[in-house]
């Protein structure tokens, strides 16, 4: 049984895209995934996508992207980005970090915040697929020099659902904050444990 699919509120950015919006429905009513929550309606934010332990976390969120119809830039490995799959993930909304000289990258996009009026950002807090004793806080610190809130998305297999939200404002103590987000995605299942 197919469960609804959310509607986006009016401020998000979209990609405007009836097949891409098609497809990505088709793929999570074939893989048996589905929605719980929604888009706040908002223009800017960063989106902490987690947890992060396969290559099928990215198939799963491109399909919920297209499903939605949301137009979204996310940070991927750069070694992702060869020629000829380079110019999807770029069309896609992808933008290539060397994690061997990340240092600039945090500015780079708040940057791109500043740049534009509306702009969702994908991040894995993770980093990687590999277990890690602690979340990166970049994603924390872009959000927070921004001035955009966060919204958490967890990638929840043993239900196959993407869950949307809660919604946060980064305060003062990024370390704090980073511990909240571990605790909350440390309750969602993902394809491999932790």
């Amino acid at each position: 049984m197919s469960r609804p699919f959310p509607e986006l509120p009016p401020a998000i950015p979209r990609r405007h895209s009836p097949l891409w919006r098609g497809i990505g429905r088709t793929i999570m009513r074939i893989t048996g995934w589905g929605f719980e929550g929604n888009f706040p309606d908002l223009p800017r934010l960063v989106v902490a996508v987690a947890p992060h332990t396969s290559n099928w976390d990215f198939v799963h969120g491109a399909a919920a992207m297209f499903a939605l119809d949301l137009k979204v830039a996310f940070i991927g490995k750069h070694t992702l980005f060869v020629w000829p799959f380079s110019l999807f993930f770029r069309w896609m909304g992808g933008i290539p970090v060397d994690r061997s000289a990340a240092h600039g990258v945090v500015g780079e996009a708040i940057e791109g915040f500043r740049r534009s009026p509306a702009r969702v950002l994908a991040i894995a807090p993770e980093g990687t697929r590999r277990k890690v004793e602690r979340y990166k806080t970049g994603f924390l610190h872009i959000a927070r020099g921004a001035g955009v809130p966060v919204l958490l998305v967890g990638l929840d297999y043993a239900t196959r659902t993407v869950r949307i939200g809660p919604l946060f404002e980064v305060g003062e103590d990024i370390e704090a904050e980073r511990v909240k987000v571990e605790a909350h995605f440390a309750k969602v299942p993902g394809r491999y444990p932790q």
